[in-house]
C-alpha cells in the first residue's frame, strides 16, 4: 500500500506548475492592463491613424473625412476598443515571453531550438497579415463600398416651374461601426497569416505531411472559400484577395513541411535510424489494402 506522504510528495510538482502558471497569467494580465491604460491616454491619435484608409478614399472623391457618434456613449466605447487592441499589441512580446518561460523548462535543448523559431515567426506573421489588411485590403474594400454613393446634381424642372430637390445618398459613418470593420479586417488577416507557422509546426511534430496536404488540396480550396466568405464583407474584391493570399500561404506551407521532412530524413540517415526498405514495405502494404478494398467494393455492386 502506498504511503499517503509519498502520494502527497508526488503531487507537489503539479502544484508547483499550477502556481507558476498562475503567476505567469497574472503577469500577462497586468502587462495587458498597463498597455491598455497607456493606449487609452492616446486613443484619439491611434483612432486617427486607423481612419487613414477611409480618409484617403474620401479625399480621392473630394469628400471630408467625417465620422459621427450615434449615441452618447459611443465615443467612450470607441476609446475602449482602441485601447484593447493597442494594449494587446504592446503587451504581446511580454506575454509571449511569459509563455516561453513557462514552457521552456520542460523542453530538451533540441526541442527549445525547434520551438523558438515558431515563437518568433508567429507574431511576425500576424503583424505582416495585419499590415497587409490595413494598407492593401481595407482601402480597396472602402473604395468599393463608397462607390455606391449618390450625389445630387442641379435641380430638375418639374410641373409648375418649381425645381425638385436632387437626391443625395452620401456616407456618414459611425465611428464605432468603422472601427469594428477595420479591426475585423486586421484580426482576420493576421490570424490567416498564421497558417504556414501552424502547419509547419504540425509537420515538425509529425501530425501532417506534405503528401497529405497535397491530397486534401481540393478540400482546402473549399474551406478557404468558405473562410473568405465568413470573415470578409460581402464584396467580391476582398473575398478574392483573401482567398488568393490564404491559398498561396497553403502552398507555401506544403513546401515548408516538405523541407522539414527532408531535414528529418537527413538527420535520421546520419543517426542510422532511417530504414527506406521499411517505408517502401509500408507503402506497398497500404497500396495493397486500398486495392483489396476497391476490389471488394466492385464485387459488392450488382
Amino acid at each position: 500500500m502506498s504511503n499517503p506522504e509519498e502520494i502527497e510528495d508526488s503531487s507537489a510538482p503539479l502544484i508547483e506548475h499550477l502556481a507558476e502558471l498562475r503567476n505567469r497569467l497574472i503577469h500577462s494580465v497586468v502587462a495587458f492592463i498597463i498597455g491598455m491604460v497607456i493606449c487609452f491616454t492616446v486613443a484619439t491619435p491611434i483612432f486617427n491613424f486607423l481612419t487613414a484608409p477611409l480618409c484617403s478614399v474620401l479625399a480621392e472623391r473630394g469628400q471630408d473625412c467625417d465620422l459621427i457618434f450615434i449615441s452618447p456613449q459611443e465615443g467612450f466605447f470607441v476609446a475602449i476598443k482602441v485601447s484593447l487592441l493597442g494594449g494587446f499589441i504592446l503587451a504581446f512580446p511580454y506575454i509571449a515571453n511569459q509563455m516561453w518561460r513557462f514552457v521552456a523548462p520542460g523542453l530538451y535543448k533540441s526541442e527549445k531550438g525547434a520551438f523558438l523559431p515558431f515563437l518568433v515567426a508567429s507574431p511576425f506573421m500576424f503583424f505582416l497579415g495585419a499590415s497587409f489588411a490595413f494598407y492593401v485590403v481595407t482601402p480597396l474594400a472602402y473604395d468599393f463600398f463608397l462607390g455606391f454613393q449618390q450625389f445630387g446634381n442641379a435641380g430638375e424642372a418639374v410641373e409648375g416651374g418649381q425645381n425638385a430637390a436632387p437626391l443625395s445618398v452620401v456616407f456618414q459613418g459611425s465611428a464605432q461601426e468603422y472601427l469594428n470593420l477595420t479591426i475585423k479586417f486586421i484580426v482576420a488577416f493576421g490570424m490567416c497569416f498564421q497558417l504556414p507557422v501552424l502547419l509547419t509546426l504540425m509537420g515538425k511534430a509529425g501530425l501532417v505531411s506534405s503528401e497529405g496536404l497535397r491530397a486534401v488540396r481540393k478540400y482546402a480550396v473549399v474551406g478557404i472559400l468558405v473562410l473568405a466568405a465568413l470573415v470578409t464583407p460581402p464584396d467580391v474584391i476582398t473575398q478574392v484577395i483573401l482567398f488568393v493570399v490564404v491559398y498561396g500561404l497553403y502552398e507555401v506551407s506544403i513546401q515548408l513541411v516538405k523541407r522539414v521532412e527532408k531535414q528529418r530524413e537527413a538527420r535520421m540517415r546520419a543517426e542510422g535510424t532511417w530504414f527506406e526498405d521499411d517505408e517502401e514495405e509500408a507503402d506497398e502494404e497500404l497500396a495493397d489494402e486500398l486495392a483489396s478494398e476497391l476490389d471488394e467494393a466492385k464485387g459488392d455492386k450488382p
